[in-house]
């Protein structure tokens, strides 16, 4: 404990030499500030009221007569010796301060061997007052008695000493040894009453507490005597008397009342002297005091009254005393948060009595009357009332005739006393708050406390207190309806319709809680509905996001849940739809109060989502899609301005969607890998039908705006067509209903033969009314031939039957359906693109007629036949009669395009013959195969050099 005082020492001393620096930076600053004014006549001799702020700073009064009349006379002189002069330059603007940096030094010799020695001197004497006594204790020298009039009489000699200073202080010429000595003697004189009052008992109670007030009272009036030094000293000391010279059995009471007494007076006295900053030291120590105290533990009547009073009084009477400006806020509000912890432990240790609660409740209602007195300071009592909150939660098993009146008295003074603001029009935002929020925190602790939150209705006495501490939050909306800001309306509003609502939960079961919460909003939706201010449209959406958020409390909301997939029961449930139907109708009634924006979109968008889950309640399994479908149709039809009213059943429909067209993908995906698709890897028809339509039927009236793509209208209802092809396919493919590979290689050609007439027909005949989905279909048919039929599963490398007769099969209606495709797409699309699919025409009749000619030797599966000479011969000759086809074509046409693709299969045919073909002919057959050849080149050529010469076509405008 020496250390801590040494530590203190060091502190003080430092505190000294900085608020000594800051004064010799102003007086030079004043000095330079002086060198452009007439300066100010100073007195001689300063009066003895001002001593006091000489001696706070430490200045010398002689040195400061001297040295700046010196300098005022001086500048009194120069405007005498340029006044005469009328013509002279502009006077240059005074020089800027030098700044505190280049004017700062120190003087060690100055500081450490003339001011600090002064000061130590004092302090050292009061701990050697302090030291002699507790000395004397431990060796037995002397009786207690002797030990404390030695102790008064050594603590008065100094005060006289410093009086005595004070007065001969023209002889002393230094202030600081009146201010050393008086410092020292409080110090003392602290020591003396306590040992006499609490180690000794030489006197009594009444007696100890009047010495320690008067020894108060003489710091208090000494300060104001002997400035600064004498205050910190005695703060000094006042606080570390205990400390170094207390016993293991202190009486508490007297303790605690003699630091609220030291705590109190240097507050004042900081206050009367303009020091906050001393009050606020003083409350420091006060208060980190007070913890000490409460390690005592186990405390009786006594204890508790005498550190309660004392933990209210550094709570929330001394900081009002200490008038700390700027920082009167913090200050307040740091102490009330340390005094009511200090006090919540107290009634912890104490375990809660009675006592200990009015004690608490007598600091909150303090810290109220002062929070009347000055406004600004409210935040203080809300300070108290959280940790109140907090200490009531904590009380372990009350009984109910104890804690009520302990919950009625917090909320009297947490939450009625603010209501009194409020009612009065005198509010601010953290009395609205207190309102609002100590109401619902009480009641969440009194339910906690003797609530069962596995109860199923019944809680009649929670309920009724609930709705009692609703009535306050109400009152207050009420009276406030008219004239307070909207968003204190609504924290009012708000807190009354949560406890409304919780109370009715009490009352009910738990099945019934959207009911409840849709009954509470429909009250509160009735009293803000002519209101739109944006706080309380909050209070609305708080209220509807509760009553869907009390869906969960029942017990049958997992199987509830379960139905919105079809999984649940079979059995509808009428309790379950009235369930879902209460959310369903407040997000309605948000949707209409909704004018516009994001919210209105959430109303529409939660009110279709609950009004499928309320259906999913009572309709079967199977047509849940259709439902959603149904509600995305409704929608659309009954309120088309209202997007999200659609778009949400109709995202709920992709949902069942989903699993099946994921299912149908995959498929597809692997037959882009040469795996046939078997009707076992899709959907059933069922499924088709009952999830993957319903989704077609949604998206066919989505009345969504069109997207404009390079002067192309795409409008978002065509996507429809996706889902409608999908089960158009599955259902197709219940036709052959393939299965096994064998299956595949008798009936494959054939099922996809038909399916691309199919898409084709069907593209066909969109073609009027809806051009682009008729483009995507007969575009589909096309992709459908080329990947499948042209290039995985072509009858010319793959096993597929196409049929026995020669011309007259699937190959020849297969390539006519391609090119019918190729052709279409070549009309509708025309444009740059038109020699493209020009192009593909001649690969595709190409193809087909080499396919055909395979056939013809191959049989009903081409690919199992081996190849003969005079049919890979014939290959050749057709692709050159293919070939003048084209061109005569081309000609007659008068289209490059033909002509162009003439001449490439010609070069494909004329090469083949000489590198393939002529490789393995002998005798007449290469004779043959060349003239053939030859007389082929020279009419083409012929031909090609006929149509160059001929004039070309007009060209169309």
């Amino acid at each position: 404990m020496e250390w801590l005082f040494i530590f203190a020492l060091c502190g003080i001393v430092a505190s000294l030499w900085k608020r000594l620096s800051a004064l010799e930076r102003r007086l030079d600053d004043a000095l330079d500030d002086r060198a452009g004014r007439t300066p100010t006549p100073i007195k001689a001799q300063p009066p003895a009221t001002a001593l006091s702020d000489e001696y706070e700073d430490g200045n010398e009064p002689a040195r400061a007569s001297v040295s700046v009349p010196s300098v005022a006379a001086r500048h009194d002189a120069e405007p005498a010796a340029i006044a005469p002069a009328d013509i002279s330059p502009p006077k240059e603007p005074a020089p800027a301060p030098r700044p505190l940096r280049e004017r700062f030094n120190v003087d060690l010799e100055d500081v450490f061997g003339r001011r600090l020695p002064i000061w130590a001197g004092g302090v050292t004497l009061a701990v050697a007052g302090v030291f002699l006594v507790r000395y004397s204790i431990e060796r037995g020298l002397i009786t207690p008695l002797l030990r404390v009039i030695m102790a008064f009489f050594f603590g008065g000699g100094l005060i006289a000493g410093a009086e005595a200073a004070y007065r001969y202080r023209e002889r002393v010429a230094d202030p600081r040894v009146a201010q050393a000595l008086a410092g020292a003697g409080l110090a003392t004189l602290y020591a003396g009453f306590y040992l006499a009052g609490t180690q000794y008992g030489l006197v009594g109670q009444t007696v100890a507490f009047i010495g320690l007030a008067a020894v108060t009272a003489a710091a208090i009036a000494l300060s104001f005597r002997f400035g600064l030094p004498s205050a910190v000293l005695g703060l000094v000391g006042g606080f570390a008397a205990p400390a170094l010279v207390g016993g293991e059995d202190a009486n508490l009471p007297l303790l605690a009342l003699y630091l609220g007494l030291v705590t109190a007076g240097l507050a004042v006295s900081g206050e009367r002297q303009q020091r906050p900053w001393m009050g606020v030291a003083a409350l420091l120590g006060g208060l980190g005091w007070g913890a000490m105290l409460l390690l005592a533990g186990d405390p009786g009547v006594a204890e508790i009254l005498a550190l309660g009073l004392y933990f209210v009084v550094l709570g929330a009477v001394i900081p009002a005393l200490i008038g700390a400006h700027r920082f009167d806020r913090p200050v307040r509000l740091g102490s009330a948060f340390v005094a009511s912890v200090q006090l919540a432990l107290l009634v912890d240790q104490a375990g809660y009595p009675p006592l200990a609660w009015g004690l608490y409740l007598l600091l909150g209602a303090t810290l109220a009357f002062f929070g009347w007195q000055r406004p600004l300071l409210r935040e203080a009592n809300a300070v108290a009332a959280t940790v109140a909150v907090f200490l009531l939660a904590l009380w372990d098993a009350p009984s109910g005739q104890a804690f009520a009146p302990i919950a009625i008295g917090l909320a009297g003074v947490f939450a009625a006393f603010p209501l009194v603001h409020v009612w009065q029009a005198q509010h601010r935002d953290v009395d609205v708050w207190q309102v609002g929020l100590v109401s619902c925190a009480l009641a969440a602790v009194v339910y906690g406390t003797f609530g069962s939150f596995g109860s199923d209705g019944g809680e009649w006495t929670l309920a009724i207190a609930t709705a009692l501490l609703a009535a306050i939050p109400a009152l207050g909306a009420w009276r406030a309806w008219a004239t307070a800001a909207p968003r204190h309306v609504a924290v009012m509003v708000g807190a009354g319709s949560a406890l409304l609502f919780a109370a009715t939960l009490m009352a009910t079961p738990a099945w019934s809680a959207p009911l409840a919460a849709a009954a509470v909003f429909a009250g509160t939706f009735t009293v803000v509905r002519d209101r739109h201010e944006r706080e309380l449209n909050w209070v609305l959406w708080f209220g509807a996001v509760v009553c869907a958020g009390a869906l969960p409390w029942a017990g049958t909301f997992l199987d509830e849940m379960r139905r919105l997939s079809g999984q649940g029961q079979e059995t509808s449930s009428v309790l379950s739809l009235l369930r879902w139907a209460a959310p369903l109708a407040v997000f309605a009634a948000l949707a209409l109060r909704e004018q516009s924006g994001p919210l209105r979109r959430t109303a529409e968008s939660m009110a279709a989502l609950l009004a499928y889950a309320a259906l999913a309640q009572v309709l079967p399994g199977d047509s849940l899609a259709w439902a959603a479908a149904s509600l995305a149709l409704a929608a659309s039809l009954a309120l088309p301005s209202r997007a999200p009213a659609r778009v949400a059943p109709l995202a709920i429909a992709a949902l069942w969607a989903l699993d099946p067209l994921a299912q149908w993908s995959f498929a597809s995906f692997q037959s882009l890998l040469a795996s046939p698709v078997f009707v076992g890897d899709l959907p059933p028809v069922k499924t088709a039908l009952l999830q993957i339509l319903p989704l077609a039927a949604a998206l066919a009236l989505l009345r969504a705006p069109a997207l404009n793509l390079r002067g192309v209208a795409l409008r978002p209802e065509w996507l429809a067509l996706l889902p409608v092809v999908v089960v158009v396919h599955i259902a197709f493919k219940q036709v052959f209903a393939i299965e096994t590979i064998t299956a595949f290689v008798a009936h494959g050609m054939a099922e996809r033969t038909i399916w691309q007439g199919v898409l084709l027909a069907g593209g066909w005949s969109a073609l009027s009314r809806f051009p682009l989905a008729g483009r995507a279909l007969i575009a589909a048919a096309l992709a459908h031939f080329l990947v499948y039929s042209g290039l995985l599963h072509s009858p010319l490398w793959d096993r597929q039957a196409v049929g026995a007769t020669p011309i007259a099969n699937l190959v020849l209606v297969s390539s006519a359906i391609a090119i019918a495709a190729a052709l279409m797409l070549r009309g509708v699309l025309g444009g740059r693109l038109r020699p493209w699919f020009d192009g593909l025409v001649v690969a595709l009749v190409s193809f087909g007629a080499l396919t055909l000619l395979r056939q013809a030797y191959g049989g009903t599966i081409p690919a199992d036949a081996a190849m003969t000479q005079s049919e890979d011969l014939l290959r050749s000759l057709l692709g050159i009669v293919l070939a003048i086809g084209f061109l005569f074509l081309g000609s007659f046409r008068s289209e490059r395009s033909w002509r162009v693709g003439s001449l490439a299969l010609m070069v494909i045919a004329v090469a083949k013959v000489f590198i393939v073909d002529a490789a393995g002919l002998e005798g007449l057959l290469r004779i043959a195969s060349f003239m053939a050849l030859g007389f082929s080149l020279i009419g083409i050529g012929w031909l090609y050099s006929r149509q160059l010469r001929a004039p070309p076509p007009p060209v169309p405008e």
